[in-house]
């Protein structure tokens, strides 16, 4: 498999003092070995793709047409379902974000201390693999642990019980008119860091990266707000709870239940246009990792995928490509929703017609995150687990994983390229159905006539197929890097 690293990288000695710890500090902030983010597809896809493209198309068109002849009542009756199963208290969720943000230390340090090595030190593997890759499946599946979990609310509930900052008390709170702006600059920085920057895999300048936005974070939780910043500011927590309500397990009033997946998202308030934008961004940014390593977008300008040049010489194209993606799909998104509201002859603003449509991009976002980091959770999360036996490469052993073997023959050979495939079409296509679905159900919110509702779903429809297309090509093509 391809390596993911774009020069050579060294062990740290096992003993680093304090002056370690500063120099290695002031050196990520120079220029350091370009790092990409993901082990890369090796091979070239030889299946009957254009028969999967189709077939996908259709399952999303057919999805419509059946969605169009089934009562509303129906549908609805469906999505109401309720599971009922136990009450959980909030108690535990101090000790177990202080137990979150006691590993997140011991990450940094290891950021710091341990390997130079992205594939042997545990930050990165962490951060990228477990947290971004993998935490995001679980949040769609297990629903909001990640309020749980994050390594913000536990140190703040101290902070305030320690300097005497009554949580319940009126605190200076985020303008209005900001929305959901601070989350949507905060997630493109990170995007670019993830997708752009040279050396995104690198421990200590990863270590400082997360160090410092952890702590500009937990300062502005003490100025405005714990809720006020997590829900508008912090883009984890943003993105966490937005993927959350896709998820079949709702807990309403302490009290746990099932549901069907996306039935939360039904009851959703619209949108701003800044949670329109973040939402957008999320999605957009997934596919435009894809985009930019194919052999289509590199020769478009002028680079030959074959010679690939690292993502240093690449920082301008990718800068470009990461924000014309984005602005390209509001506006097909926006223009969508337009034509939706002109076919059905809607009183409803654009605003609040696409504030709610957005939602159903959900599903189609998770889809495209699952089916994009799949081989890297299978190969990088094995190295991960070897990685945090011994954090800080001194020899350790602490969960009996060092010494594990790494299987990168899981996603290598025809075989595996056969069944990968075929399981992120599969989440691809399975997205796209979903998201129609709650399409037609908020549409059902605006027009209570089926028939408006059907019509003004017509332009959102293509557009998922158009989508589902577009996916399935990106994991069959080739690409470089």
């Amino acid at each position: 498999m391809s390596g993911r690293t774009e020069g050579g990288v060294k062990d740290r000695d096992a003993g680093v003092n304090l002056l370690g710890v500063i120099a290695a500090a002031f050196a990520s902030l120079l220029p350091t070995p370009a790092f990409a983010h993901a082990s890369d597809r090796g091979h070239v896809l030889l299946l009957p793709t254009g028969y999967y493209i189709a077939g996908g198309a259709l399952a999303v068109a057919a999805s419509f047409l059946v969605l169009a002849l089934l009562p509303p009542a129906a549908l609805d009756n469906f999505w109401r379902k309720r599971l009922s199963l136990f009450t959980l208290g909030d108690r535990p969720r101090t000790i177990l974000s202080l137990i979150s943000f006691a590993g997140f230390i011991l990450l940094v340090a290891a950021g710091f201390l341990g390997s130079r090595d992205p594939l042997s030190n545990p930050l990165p593997l962490v951060i990228w693999t477990l947290l971004w890759a993998g935490f995001t499946l679980l949040q769609g599946v297990l629903g909001d642990i990640w309020s749980w979990l994050n390594p913000w609310y536990g140190p703040w509930r101290v902070a305030s019980r320690v300097f005497g900052l009554d949580a319940g008390a009126a605190k200076p709170r985020l303008p209005n008119w900001l929305g959901y702006w601070p989350a949507v600059i905060l997630f493109l920085a990170f995007a670019w860091f993830e997708l752009i920057d040279p050396a995104p895999d690198d421990p200590a300048r990863l270590a400082l990266a997360a160090g410092l936005y952890w702590l500009a974070s937990f300062v502005a939780m003490l100025v405005v707000g714990y809720d006020a910043w997590s829900k508008r500011g912090e883009f984890l927590t943003v993105f966490f709870s937005m993927v959350a309500r896709f998820a079949p397990v709702e807990r309403l009033e302490g009290r746990l239940s099932l549901c069907w997946p996306g039935a939360k998202l039904l009851a959703a308030e619209p949108l701003p246009l800044s949670g329109m934008a973040f939402l957008l961004l999320a999605l957009s940014s997934v596919s435009f990792d894809g985009l930019s390593k194919t052999f289509f977008w590199l020769g478009l300008f002028g680079v030959n995928p074959l010679e690939y040049p690292g993502r240093t010489a690449l920082i301008g194209i990718g800068s470009f490509g990461l924000v014309l993606t984005f602005v390209l799909l509001a506006a097909v998104f926006a223009l969508a929703v337009l034509l939706g509201q002109r076919l059905a002859g809607d009183k409803h603003s654009f605003g609040e017609a696409a504030g709610l449509l957005v939602w159903s991009i959900v599903p189609i976002a998770l889809a495209y995150h699952i089916a994009h980091y799949l081989t890297v959770l299978l190969v990088d999360g094995q190295y991960a687990l070897v990685a945090l036996s011994d954090p800080f490469a001194l020899g350790w052993n602490l969960f009996g994983t060092a010494n594990r073997m790494v299987e990168a023959g899981v996603v290598a050979g025809a075989q595996s390229a056969w069944w990968l495939w075929n399981v992120q079409a599969g989440v691809i296509i399975a997205g796209h159905v979903l998201a129609v679905l709650v399409a037609h159900g908020l549409a059902w919110r605006l027009h209570k006539q089926p028939s408006r509702a059907t019509l003004s779903q017509l332009p959102l429809t293509l557009l998922m197929i158009a989508y589902t297309i577009f996916g399935l090509w990106l994991l069959a093509t080739p690409t470089a890097g």
